[in-house]
């Protein structure tokens, strides 16, 4: 009964590691276009806003923006480049 049974998941997992392969990298394009498009309308908005507290509140939008598209490429490069890692240790463990 704790004998695990030999199973082969490479059908299971191999169209799992193409379809992730193949979103990647239009998901990096989507990232950069939607961040360098928002960041853009806040800078513009920065320019237009005449009162000082609409101005700083742009500024943190602003700000804010940068570090979560930032924070989205790392997430997304990283997954890019531990997905042939993972794949290596899933085959070494079944």
């Amino acid at each position: 009964m704790n004998r695990m049974l030999s199973v082969d998941l490479n059908p299971i997992i191999q169209p799992i590691l193409e379809i992730l392969d193949a979103i990647l990298w239009p998901a990096i394009a989507i990232v950069v276009a939607v961040g360098t498009i928002y960041c853009i309308v806040l800078g513009v908005k920065i320019a237009k806003s005449d009162e000082q507290n609409s101005r700083e509140k742009a500024k943190k939008d602003l700000i804010g923006a940068i570090i979560g598209f930032v924070i989205i490429f790392v997430l997304i490069v990283a997954l890019k480049i531990a997905v042939p890692i993972l794949e290596e240790w899933v085959k070494s463990q079944v």
